[in-house]
């Protein structure tokens, strides 16, 4: 919920934030009577209820005391005596929003809320118990079949359970990364556009009705943890959140890709916030770093399978000039900034392509937008087989780790000291920062009028001026990491960027002398467990089971077996889920979201062809996108952490290629330049040379495409160098994956499954393997006398059903 102001007079430098309120009714209307935290002031909003297909809200202008809103609710009560008087409704924390479907509006309210943690004074909130509330004051009659739809898309509405993983907050954006909200005063109406409020849609009505905010919440969907560290005898909080897009949304087989706007499926933003645990109010360091997760953009898809856990990947729509994929890169250098580091975690070689088909054609993705792109501005990228390195997470980790480290010594981190709440229930932005009394901040964040930069006098503060203040630094790029779920495989890396960028937050706060932190720390311990947390929480969410976490076993040393089992069991369950409850899933989404609006006369959303078939494009006659408004325009784009008005990324061709289209490049607003800032980050232990050095020049001068065992690609501008015990080599991926094996006949099937199935499932949860082992390495290990050989070969290779024998060419 933004900042307003309670006069109705424009931005008020002290905000009313409503916090609580109290819904009563009449006959002919709702009345809900809004007040700030303190509960001193008042406002009230009045909503129609005689016409249950019309939304009618008006808001009173007047911010009343306490004691004169009861006055004017007794004469409320007095005035609709004959009616049966004003009635109370219920209590709640805020409005979700409205909805209708074939009848009446309907009110969507937070009745209950828990505290799940606070940012520098700000609380967040979850949701413990929601109401609908129907807006008529009678209910509407009508025919049988009408209302049983009606009954049906409630029911469907409802299933969007918003006690699980939403979270929001009244006075602090945190549908924004900490470094945003430092750059950028931002309230009020732009925040409900971005990506990462998924009750946009819900809440259009009322905030276009009355151009503010006051009586919704926006509510951001993911993953938000809070937990308190001890380092170095010190107390310090880590936050991780975790947000989705709302922006092609969906479930795993469902949502693959890209769409023609650019979007990705499962794109999340991850932030991990450490600050001091100091009391409230006094000044604090604080430091954030942002990186992103998403489905690989292009225009593939996975067709559900009841008869198959492991459904064949088609490349469902050819884009020769990767005009979707530029998009998706565009819209990141918006938001981050440059370089764009991406990290690719799929397969190299399989017996039967699959992953590599997404490989080469990604690799080609890249190879094609770099050759627009200025060679600063060009994408960086490492395709990276985790599975071949996944028997010794401590190896995995590693070597992810180095990842990390020239990740972060090109993007940097976010640091700064401020005063929390520097304003009474204000949003945090840099006038919080700590400065020296000789230093004048020149913020290039906010603009005035004529376009001007605005100078921002920081001041001097008694306090600050005896200390040692550090200057802040600033995060610009991103490291966007995918697996083909985006989930499993990629929470690891994400884990490992967190490891590393958590040791160079806690040094920059002056907690550690060393940038890296021990592994086997914990630290380190109590870090992945809250990264496991995450990643089972949007693996539940996208995948419809808990996270494989095989790697985070046996860094742990649980016990194989058991560990086997678990993985197994999450297979089985993520299929079920997969095949059986998706659709509905899906569904529910879509009407949520308002990408579906039902309509008398209309199919029915459960009427429709499946929800894959409108995913690249071909839309029904009832299923909107993302954009359809009366004036097309597209969203802000959000979670950015620049805020320059300037694509950091795309050459002016580029720009101009997708301009000659009738389409913004990105979901952006004017954002914050890269100049004009005091910057301080760590020396980077390799420069940037080094890293991207002649290799990098070679590969992206010449016109060749790397095609290798079969099509695989192999291409990157990373210098391997560092990687030098990687083994990435595709000699030794192929002697592991192309081995003879034999299918199970459906004779022997029945038997086999009754020896135990102690197997581990792939992290993609598509197929039951003995991690990554052949049949004759099962035979090495002794499991042989444990299972027959064909038993042990169709859960290594997933083939089902089908007696084939695979030999290496």
């Amino acid at each position: 919920m933004a900042a307003e102001n309670c006069s109705d007079g424009g931005q008020d430098p002290n905000p009313c934030y409503l916090q609580k309120f109290r819904l009563y009714e009449t006959r002919s209307n709702f009345y809900m009577v809004g007040r700030d935290k303190g509960g001193t002031l008042c406002r009230i909003l009045k909503i129609d209820r005689l016409d249950p297909s019309e939304l009618t809200v008006l808001q009173d202008s007047t911010t009343y005391p306490e004691i004169e809103c009861y006055d004017l609710l007794r004469r409320i009560h007095e005035g609709n005596r004959s009616t049966g008087g004003l009635k109370f409704v219920t209590a709640c924390y805020g409005i979700i929003g409205f909805v209708k479907f074939l009848g009446p509006h309907y009110m969507l309210l937070i009745t209950k809320r828990r505290k799940i943690g606070a940012i520098c004074g700000h609380t967040i909130y979850a949701i413990s118990k929601t109401q609908m509330i129907t807006i008529g004051s009678s209910p509407v009659q009508s025919n049988m079949a009408y209302s049983k739809n009606e009954k049906r898309y409630k029911k469907l509405l409802c299933s969007v359970d918003l006690t699980k993983d939403f979270f929001f907050s009244y006075s602090y954006n945190v549908m924004h990364s900490l470094q945003r909200n430092l750059c950028k005063n931002e309230t009020g109406l732009l925040n409900y556009e971005t990506m990462f409020v998924w009750n946009e849609f819900l809440t259009r009505g009322i905030r276009n009705n009355l151009k503010n905010t006051l009586w919704t919440v926006a509510l951001v969907y993911g993953f938000f943890k809070q937990v308190k560290l001890s380092v170095s005898g010190r107390d310090v909080k880590l936050t991780l959140i975790a947000r989705r897009s709302r922006h092609y949304a969906g479930t795993r087989y469902l949502k693959r890709g890209v769409n023609e706007k650019g979007r990705v499926a499962n794109d999340v933003e991850t932030e991990q916030i450490v600050f001091e645990d100091v009391p409230e109010g006094c000044p604090t360091q604080i430091s954030s770093v942002v990186q992103n997760r998403g489905s690989i953009p292009l225009f593939w898809s996975q067709e559900t399978s009841r008869l198959n856990l492991k459904p064949d990947i088609i490349l469902s729509k050819k884009d020769p000039t990767y005009e979707a994929t530029k998009l998706h890169f565009e819209n990141l250098a918006r938001r981050y900034g440059n370089p764009i580091i991406i990290l690719n975690l799929i397969k190299r070689c399989e017996k039967k392509p699959r992953e590599t088909i997404l490989r080469s054609e990604f690799a080609n993705a890249i190879r094609y937008i770099n050759k627009s792109l200025t060679k600063e501005n060009r994408l960086r990228f490492l395709h990276w087989d985790i599975n071949r390195h996944s028997r010794k997470a401590t190896n995995v980790l590693e070597l992810l780790g180095r990842v990390a480290d020239y990740a972060l010594n090109l993007t940097g981190i976010f640091y700064c000291q401020v005063t929390p709440i520097c304003r009474p229930e204000g949003l945090l932005d840099l006038t919080c920062v700590l400065q020296n009394d000789e230093h004048f901040a020149q913020i290039p964040c906010d603009k005035s009028d004529d376009g001007e930069k605005l100078e921002i006098d920081v001041g001097s503060d008694n306090q600050s001026s005896t200390e040692n203040v550090k200057l802040p630094m600033f995060q610009t790029g991103v490291l966007r990491t995918n697996c083909i779920d985006c989930l499993d495989r990629t929470n690891v890396a994400q884990y490992a960027y967190g490891l590393m960028a958590l040791g160079r937050q806690l040094h920059a706060m002056g907690f550690t002398e060393s940038q890296t932190i021990d592994q086997s720390s914990p630290l380190a311990e109590d870090l992945m467990g809250v990264y496991e947390k995450m990643g089972d929480t949007l693996a539940l969410q996208y995948g419809g089971s808990a996270a494989h976490n095989k790697i985070f076993c046996q860094r742990r040393g649980q016990w194989q077996a058991a560990t086997q089992s678990q993985e197994l069991f999450r297979t089985l369950q993520r299929y079920y889920s997969n095949a059986y409850m998706d659709a509905e899933k899906q569904s529910a989404i879509n009407l949520f979201l308002g990408h579906f609006q039902p309509q008398q006369g209309k199919p029915a959303l459960w009427e429709l062809d499946s929800d894959q078939h409108y995913s690249v494009g071909r839309h029904g006659p009832n299923l909107l996108n993302e954009d359809a408004r009366a004036s097309i325009k597209r969203s802000m784009s959000d979670g950015n952490i620049l805020c320059g008005t300037d694509s950091p990324m795309s050459a002016s061709n580029v720009r101009q290629e997708s301009e000659n289209r009738g389409e913004a490049i990105s979901e952006s607003t004017h954002e914050m330049p890269a100049y004009g800032i005091s910057y301080y980050r760590f020396t980077p232990r390799m420069s940037c040379r080094q890293l991207f050095g002649e290799i990098e020049d070679q590969f992206l001068g010449s016109n060749r495409i790397c095609y290798e065992n079969g099509g695989e690609c192999n291409c990157t501008n990373f210098d391997m160098d560092w990687l030098s015990s990687s083994g990435n080599s595709c000699d030794d991926d192929v002697y592991d994956s192309c081995r003879s094996a034999a299918g199970l006949s459906s004779e022997n099937i029945g038997a086999e499954l009754k020896t135990g199935m102690t197997t581990s499932p792939s992290e993609s949860g598509s197929n039951i393997k003995v991690g990554e082992r052949s049949a004759s390495e099962v035979t090495c290990n002794g499991l042989m006398d444990e299972y027959s050989e064909s038993f042990v070969n169709w859960v290594t290779h997933g083939d089902l059903l089908i007696p084939v024998k695979f030999t290496c060419q």
